[in-house]
């Protein structure tokens, strides 16, 4: 437990103050997040960065990346970002050829799943900080998640007696996932009384509660994940919390939803 807060107090302190900045800072943590994010989606079933499918993948991934205002970087080239995936997917699908399938189709579907899985979440966390109320937003988020996963932790614990999916994650409970939820929404009402989020407050505590859910979901996606493949943490960046996609799961659901919903 000690080593879990120290880790927290010190990404704290890194993390909190660059979505505050916002711009280029924000971007760039956002592309590093990202891509070590990928490197332990594809370490799970045994695959490395470093190769010529991995380096597609995150090539692709930092493409997908780019955020909407900025996307004349690649106009340039000619090509639209829909455009870059069809080409790197015939180059991942030409190289199940040249390896005589020891890189196979179902490879090919992995890491295209893998870093959209990924690339979808941290590119709406990029769109909604570029939002002129972006940091609220984003604060929002991150609250409503800390929120849910405690809510979820002790009310399990004091209350939780049916298990919500115990093939997946044996020690949730559905008296912790409510709890979860309730926690969620009771934050997410405290937060408008110092913040403007722009948001009604029946569309605020409706926003909440199906933001909780699907954070919830998230995680039990990638705990799904790391059970198919046989693994406990996704990486071991973070002492005590595990690798990156263990401590952004909930909100690679969570931002692409707050974004459609807004």
């Amino acid at each position: 437990m000690k080593q879990r807060i120290i880790t927290a107090v010190v990404a704290a302190a890194i993390f909190l103050p660059i979505i505050l900045v916002g711009k280029i800072p924000f971007i760039i943590l956002m592309y590093a997040i990202a891509s070590i994010s990928l490197y332990e989606a594809l370490k799970m079933r045994g695959h490395g960065i470093m190769t010529i499918p991995g380096l597609l993948s995150l090539a692709l991934l930092w493409i997908f990346l780019i955020p909407n205002e900025t996307i004349d970087v690649i106009a340039d080239f000619g090509y639209s970002k829909m455009e870059f995936a069809f080409i790197a997917v015939l180059l991942l699908l030409v190289y199940t050829v040249i390896t005589k399938n020891r890189f196979t189709y179902d490879d090919v579907g992995f890491h295209l799943l893998s870093l959209l899985y990924v690339g979808i979440g941290y590119f709406y966390f990029i769109e909604i900080r570029m939002l002129s109320n972006g940091a609220q937003l984003i604060f929002y988020a991150l609250f409503i998640i800390w929120a849910t996963d405690s809510g979820a932790y002790f009310i399990g614990r004091a209350m939780g007696k049916k298990k919500l999916w115990p093939h997946i994650s044996p020690n949730k409970t559905i008296e912790g996932f409510i709890g979860g939820i309730i926690s969620a929404v009771i934050v997410g009402i405290i937060i408008t009384f110092f913040t403007d989020l722009g948001i009604s407050m029946p569309k605020l505590i409706i926003t909440t509660a199906i933001l909780s859910v699907f954070g919830q979901m998230g995680d039990l996606v990638e705990s799904a994940l790391k059970r198919h493949y046989g693994v406990k943490d996704s990486g071991k960046l973070l002492p005590g919390h595990g690798g990156m996609l263990d401590r952004f799961d909930s909100l690679l659901f969570v931002l692409p939803l707050l974004h459609f919903l807004l």
